[in-house]
């Protein structure tokens, strides 16, 4: 097999699965199926306990669900990239910086590593963005 079309696999199942990790936990965000552990101490359980009493999860749930469903079926992807890199992002941020690291972060840079190998698929979608100069 090409080294083009086994690309082009891996890029497809990484696709898939990051579709299907941003529907699966922003669904959870929404009908809460997983369950939760204890609220983390300090800075952290105050962060995520202003996020669940403001609703701004759901919010969130949004913005990971509609993207997840894009890339999963393969629709308005590099709408979905453009969609999810801040939300992965502040994964990130806040894996590293106020919650608690192991495996969250772990997670959270796969999944960074996922959306990674499906942008730099898509990258000629995000060339208007690297422009010195606007035209007009």
């Amino acid at each position: 097999m090409k080294l083009a079309a086994t690309m082009k696999i891996v890029v497809t199942i990484a696709r898939v699965l990051l579709g299907a990790v941003f529907v699966f936990f922003g669904l959870n965000l929404f009908l809460n199926f997983l369950p939760h552990g204890p609220m983390p101490a300090g800075v952290a359980g105050v962060f995520f306990g202003v996020m669940a009493s403001t609703h701004y999860l759901q919010v969130v749930a949004v913005f990971q669900v509609i993207p997840g469903l894009f890339l999963l079926f393969n629709r308005y992807v590099p709408m979905a990239l453009a969609i999810l890199a801040p939300v992965i992002f502040n994964i990130l941020v806040v894996h590293t910086v106020i919650g608690p690291g192991g495996l969250h972060l772990l997670l959270a840079i796969i999944v960074a590593l996922l959306w990674a190998l499906v942008a730099h698929r898509h990258r000629a979608a995000f060339d208007v963005f690297f422009q010195k100069r606007a035209e007009v």
